[in-house]
């Protein structure tokens, strides 16, 4: 996988991140759904539009490790409290949030 914007990744792009062989039509939604949440979270997280965010490359593997959380956990939600810390070092660096 060689992505570098936010943008840019698919839920094949996640499938294969997670190593997963051959995904069912049921994991590909929900592959799909996790990345829309992940990429929500971190626009806001960060109070950058995905077309901001794609100018840092780091982001890309910020979304990836915040949905492979999701994806091991089965959750489609964060709780602030639960942050992964590599996810939480990478968007801190680009927060304009932090007020």
């Amino acid at each position: 996988m060689n992505v570098s914007k936010v943008s840019d990744i698919t839920a094949a792009d996640l499938a294969e991140y997670l190593r997963l062989v051959d995904p069912d039509a049921t994991d590909t939604a929900t592959l799909t759904s996790i990345l829309g949440v992940a990429k929500d979270y971190v626009s806001q997280y960060t109070g950058k539009t995905i077309e901001q965010l794609d100018s840092y490359t780091d982001i890309v593997h910020a979304v990836l490790v915040l949905c492979q959380d999701m994806w091991d956990n089965r959750t489609l939600y964060v709780e602030s409290s639960n942050v992964n810390k590599v996810v939480e070092s990478i968007l801190g660096l680009h927060s304009g949030n932090l007020l």
